[in-house]
């Protein structure tokens, strides 16, 4: 994991062009082997000039169009070694991950080659990949996004909450 985080300062972009408004986190894990770190902004529910509780999926989030998940800077994803995200191999590198929520209750989850940009910045050319994501409804509602790679002894899984939803994508290690 250490060789990661060299990686991720190696990588990470300059500082943000833009006044970030979102708290940002870094999350990471070990996946047979291969560090795996998210870097990613985490936005509230409620709008952070008017304090006001904002729609979520369908609403902030748009259907049919790419999200940064997160926010301000594009939400980076680096992985040590070569692994399987959703059943697709993603070589080690870094990554940008957007995602693309349907009204139908279907998102993918897109593996973009371009790094360093803010959220908002999207090359579709340089997809790596679009993997499916499995939706559920949570229990409690989040009023924060959140990220978490998470293991078990088959790999691992990337999850994104927010709101009244979970979404998850199997990670495993080649």
């Amino acid at each position: 994991l250490l060789l990661v985080l060299g990686t991720l300062l190696a990588v990470a972009p300059p500082a943000a062009p833009h006044k970030r408004i979102s708290p940002h986190e870094t999350v990471g894990t070990t996946i047979n082997k291969a560090g795996v770190i998210v870097v990613y902004g985490r936005p509230y529910t409620k709008d952070p000039k008017t304090g006001e509780a904002r729609k979520i999926w369908g609403g902030l989030v748009p259907y049919g169009k790419v999200w940064r998940t997160g926010a301000d800077e594009a939400t980076m994803f680096i992985t040590q070694k070569s692994i399987e995200v959703g059943g697709t191999t993603v070589p080690a590198g870094a990554y940008t991950l957007y995602t693309l929520p349907n009204e139908d209750g279907t998102a993918k989850l897109i593996i973009n080659k371009q790094i360093g940009q803010w959220g908002t910045v999207y090359d579709e050319k340089q997809d790596l990949a679009r993997v499916d994501l499995k939706k559920e409804t949570l229990d409690q509602p989040l009023d924060q996004f959140t990220m978490a790679l998470e293991t078990d002894p088959a790999g691992g899984m990337i999850k994104l909450a927010w709101e009244t939803t979970q979404f998850s994508v199997p990670i495993v290690a080649q």
